[in-house]
């Protein structure tokens, strides 16, 4: 299984420490104003010193569980929030993914992911699968670019088989050479599947011509001809490089002790190579290229189009603002009611007009770059219209934004932010991201805090930073005659004046 990483599902900070103790100090003072002016059902004023006196009184205001985080002696972290459920999900994130491959062995993590659950030294693939089955659990995997996780999802109280069972697959693997055979043949018709997803594919090429000649330009399953060419020792290289500890985190949600989970990591995780041991591969640096790839074919009905902006990494302070921006052009199907109601510009003008029958703006983050830009999905006629409309939107972000689009903005991003955070599982990936990404997990209100800075002018300064006059990288699939020729985009992205 793999996965396009969504911006939206982590939202990246710098510098957060200072902000949290400027926060802190805002939040006293603003909740001393409201005490004051609160007064009991007798008609006594509630003085705020009486609730103040309380350490945990901010805490049980924000009623949002404590994460914990402690670290093994060979590096790997140990994080968990604790929300008192019955039910948990745990997973280990490992700073592993296709970004760290070369030509030769592109598709390594993500073939080493299908052969996680095909038996260890302690479990046959039938016992593995019996096992969680009888535990009413659920275990997956999912390789990106930057990161290969692997995760379970169980009753609280089978937290520590969970525990055990992921340790032993991505320790104690047997990798035999008849699974990995038949695994060849599972991931070649997976690659048919991904080719049949237009989305996929677009956002594959979009990689490619953006990143063309580097680590991120490459797909996460890799060509055919290294997924029929990968060996045993392709996939044994390929763990004792990069699964160490300092580069592993343990995270849980749900129902967990922390100090369970702890003592768990450290009984199960703690024999893993430190980085000392050999030392830790350097990133690889990917460098942003404006340039386009086209594949006409005029027997498609639709043509699928993505234009995109060099952005910035998970933990670049112009990230936030980016992200505002990003809710700002928002996105539209035709399924969707109250088109031209809706607070979108571009969606209204796409409803209005019938321009595409759908498009979404994304910000995808890695850990030094970025993209930011919309996906579109037209019939043939309305493809120059709707990339006009979509570049005079990006204009205006640049000069005329308003301070009520930026607060609609805001309070839509904070809202689905939150909205995220539904459940063990997504808070679990969060908190596995947000460690490989920040060493911590930033408390919401601090992130709200980070939203709230922003305003009108704050928008304008760095869209046009990073949109105005910017070289774009396209992709597009379909029948796409109409598409405007290169130059002419890249004349779009500025305006003339006077």
């Amino acid at each position: 299984m793999l996965r396009w990483p969504h911006a939206c599902a982590v939202l990246q900070i710098n510098n957060m420490a200072a902000s949290l103790q400027r926060l802190t100090s805002a939040g006293r003072y603003l909740l001393q104003r409201c005490l004051v002016k609160t007064r009991c059902p007798n008609g006594l004023p509630v003085g705020p010193r009486r609730l103040l006196a309380t350490p945990a009184a901010q805490q049980v205001a924000l009623n949002v569980p404590e994460t914990k985080v402690t670290s093994l002696e060979n590096g790997l972290r140990v994080a968990s929030e604790d929300s008192g459920l019955t039910t948990c999900t745990v997973g280990l994130w490992i700073d592993a993914g296709s970004r760290y491959e070369n030509e030769r062995n592109n598709g390594t993590a993500h073939f080493l992911e299908h052969m996680a659950f095909k038996g260890t030294r302690k479990r046959s693939q039938l016992d593995l699968e019996l096992e969680i089955e009888n535990m009413g659990a659920h275990l997956n995997a999912y390789t990106s670019r930057e990161q290969t996780v692997y995760y379970a999802k169980a009753f609280s109280k089978d937290l520590p088989r969970a525990v055990e069972i992921l340790a032993d697959i991505i320790q104690n693997s047997t990798l035999g050479e008849a699974e990995i055979e038949r695994e060849r043949g599972v991931i070649l018709r997976e690659m048919q599947e991904v080719e049949t997803n237009l989305q996929e594919v677009v956002f594959d090429y979009l990689h490619a011509t953006a990143y063309q000649s580097t680590a991120l330009g490459r797909t996460i399953l890799g060509p055919t001809e290294n997924i029929k060419t990968i060996n045993r020792g392709d996939l044994v290289e390929y763990i004792t490089t990069h699964y160490k500890g300092p580069r592993i985190v343990l995270a849980a949600a749900g129902g967990v002790c922390h100090q369970e989970l702890h003592s768990l990591a450290k009984f199960h995780f703690g024999r893993l190579p430190s980085r000392d041991q050999g030392g830790a591969p350097a990133l690889p640096l990917c460098h942003f290229t404006g340039s386009e790839i086209r594949v006409r074919d005029d027997k498609m009905p639709l043509a699928h189009i993505a234009i995109a902006v060099e952005a910035v990494g998970w933990s670049h302070p112009d990230t936030i603002p980016l992200m505002v921006a990003n809710t700002l052009i928002g996105n539209w199907d035709r399924s969707f009611g109250g088109g031209v109601n809706l607070s979108s510009k571009l969606a209204q003008m796409a409803c209005q007009g019938n321009l595409c029958h759908s498009f979404q703006s994304f910000n995808t983050c890695y850990t030094d770059t970025g993209l930011w830009g919309l996906y579109m999905v037209c019939e043939p006629g309305t493809i120059r219209d709707m990339m006009h409309f979509t570049q005079m939107e990006w204009m205006s972000l640049c000069t005329s934004v308003t301070e009520n689009e930026v607060a609609r903005a805001k309070n839509l991003l904070k809202t689905n932010m939150l909205l995220h955070l539904d459940g063990s599982t997504p808070i679990c990936e969060d908190i596995g991201r947000q460690m490989l990404c920040y060493s911590r997990r930033i408390p919401l209100h601090e992130l709200e805090a980070r939203i709230d800075t922003i305003d009108a002018n704050t928008i304008k300064e760095v869209c046009t930073k990073y949109i105005y006059n910017r070289a774009p990288a396209i992709a597009a699939v379909g029948p796409i005659e109409q598409l405007p020729d290169y130059n002419q985009i890249r004349s779009g992205m500025f305006w003339m004046r006077s």
